[in-house]
């Protein structure tokens, strides 16, 4: 059958250039495989101190605070960071799989850069340009940096794709990059041209050879390590001439040049990232493939578009249709949402469930009380009379339990003589500090817990070293000795020489209510004694703090 003629003045179907959508597709796939990573048990955790920290250790003290912000994003709230990150990635992908074309395939792109910026950033310090021991074979400039070009690259308008300039400007740009990398892998006294365990060649690749992974995986990669350990002359000789040769093949541009090169070029990023880069993901804590797959990718692309035939741009309709007749971005008549419309919505949706938290947790300053959960465990609930005490505070007054009912109290145990800054009581001042107002109805309470310092020399010397002594609503209370055993024995505090001669062992923050009856019995235990596990311990006594004045 013959097809029906188009109508005069009607425009062809958009066509996508297939140098476009190898990137489009490619990366796409590249953000759901490394949303998929992001999804490891080890990340929540792992993430800021095996990954982020160390990647910024040698780089300058201005990469180390901008990395130290995103890391302490992180830390303060890992579920919801960890979370958050692969819903963005996984809507990412999705959303360069489903929209090929148009306003909605651009914004695609352009989140796509805006998220990899975010991750070079925070997550690579910037790829490791600024720090020492730059090398191409482990990844620099950074992974993500090659998702922004490709994003940047997928943002541009359809007529940039139309000639073949773009593809030249791609390649001649990742042939000018490797040329500079080759002159920093070929410079003396960086440790590439000497083997041992101390060269860094062999340094690099036994570091990933030692991650946990199949053992058929890691036998090459310690095969390899061998042989740069014995001839790692010869190993970087051909990794540099390698790399400078791929990148003055790129910049020429010749076509004839191009066809016998880029088959080269991508055979040697795989190699390399087999051999050196160890795939990228092995670990628990591998965040993407590594550089080389986006490297092959781009290379490929630039190709296709740089000796592909010429093309219309695929939106060539928008120079054809008058302007009231144009699609909208988004179509209003529910006969416009196609499927393809639909699905890039729903992989958009996909995007702001990530990002809505993530955005919430950069803007909180303080921990998630999980973290205080997982160190030292869940709250223990009770609902018992608090045994009373007649005690004397700071200020040489006397204090019982019957005088502060109608408050709720926040009761621990503390060692005047603590030589160090006692963390309870920076962890307690934070607690009220986050009540607020409503901090004038809970009463902070610590009972001395030594058997010799109990005397109020002792008691005010540590009110004054912690800085309490300006709270209003801070009891620190001691007695005679007897007055002290009865209250550490109806608290079930016992006696520990384990910690400090002639001590208390303390465990606990007893959470009082108005009524004087014990709601909670929260461990005190700050686990590590990090900012992030003070900061989560304090929000989870302000929480308790406030049921309590609830109940």
């Amino acid at each position: 059958p013959v097809p029906p003629r188009r109508p005069a003045g009607q425009p062809a179907p958009a066509r996508e250039p297939a140098a476009r959508a190898i990137l489009r597709v490619s990366f796409g796939v590249l953000w759901i495989i490394d949303g998929v990573l992001q999804a490891q048990p080890q990340m929540a955790g792992g993430l800021p101190s095996q990954v982020t920290a160390p990647s910024a250790t040698a780089s300058p003290q201005w990469v180390r605070d901008v990395v130290d912000f995103g890391a302490s994003v992180w830390s303060f709230h890992p579920v919801q960071a960890a979370t958050a990150a692969v819903w963005i990635q996984l809507g990412l992908g999705l959303w360069l799989l489903v929209a090929d074309a148009g306003w909605w395939s651009r914004l695609g792109g352009l989140a796509s850069a805006a998220w990899g910026l975010v991750v070079w950033v925070f997550g690579e310090a910037f790829g490791g340009i600024f720090a020492p021991g730059l090398s191409w074979l482990s990844g620099a400039p950074g992974a993500v940096v090659l998702y922004i070009v490709a994003g940047a690259l997928l943002a541009a308008p359809a007529r940039a794709w139309a000639g073949r300039r773009l593809g030249r400007i791609l390649l001649a740009g990742t042939g000018a990059s490797w040329l500079g990398l080759a002159v920093l892998q070929a410079w003396p006294g960086r440790g590439f041209w000497h083997g041992g365990e101390d060269g860094s060649l062999t340094g690099m690749i036994s570091d990933m050879a030692g991650l946990p992974q199949p053992r058929l995986q890691a036998d090459v990669v310690n095969g390899f390590a061998s042989l740069a350990s014995h001839h790692a002359f010869a190993v970087n000789l051909v990794a540099v001439v390698a790399l400078a040769a791929s990148g003055l093949a790129l910049l020429s541009g010749r076509p004839r040049v191009l066809r016998a090169a880029v088959p080269a070029v991508i055979a040697f990023c795989l190699a390399v990232w087999v051999l050196i880069q160890d795939l990228g993901m092995p670990g628990g804590l591998g965040t993407d493939p590594n550089s080389m797959i986006p490297w092959a990718l781009l290379t490929w692309a630039g190709y296709r578009a740089a000796t592909g035939p010429q093309t219309q741009p695929h939106d060539s309709a928008e120079r054809i249709v008058p302007p009231a007749q144009r699609p909208r971005l988004l179509p209003l008549s529910p006969r416009g949402f196609t499927l393809p419309v639909l699905a890039t919505i729903g992989a958009l949706g996909t995007v702001l469930v990530g990002t809505v938290p993530m955005a919430l947790a950069s803007v909180s300053r303080h921990a998630d009380p999980i973290i205080a959960r997982a160190v030292a465990g869940g709250a223990r609930r009770v609902d018992l009379p608090a045994p009373g005490f007649r005690l004397v505070s700071q200020a040489g007054q006397p204090v019982s339990l019957a005088s502060l009912r109608g408050k709720v109290l926040l009761l621990t145990f503390l060692d005047p003589a603590c030589t160090a800054e006692c963390p309870v009581t920076t962890e307690l001042r934070e607690a009220s500090s986050l009540l607020g107002e409503a901090g004038k109805n809970v009463e902070l309470v610590a009972i001395a817990a030594s058997q010799r310092h109990y005397g109020l020399a002792y008691v005010r010397a540590l009110d004054r070293r912690e800085g309490l002594a300006t709270s209003p609503n801070w009891l620190f209370l001691t007695g005679s000795l007897g007055q002290l055993e009865r209250a550490w024995g109806g608290y079930g505090i016992h006696l520990s020489r384990m910690v400090h001669a002639s001590s208390v062992m303390s465990d606990m923050v007893f959470v009082i209510d108005a009524a004087g009856r014990i709601r909670e019995e929260v461990a005190d235990d700050p686990g590590p004694g990090t900012i992030a596990t003070r900061s989560s311990y304090a929000v989870l006594l302000a929480d308790a703090a406030r049921q309590a004045m609830g109940a």
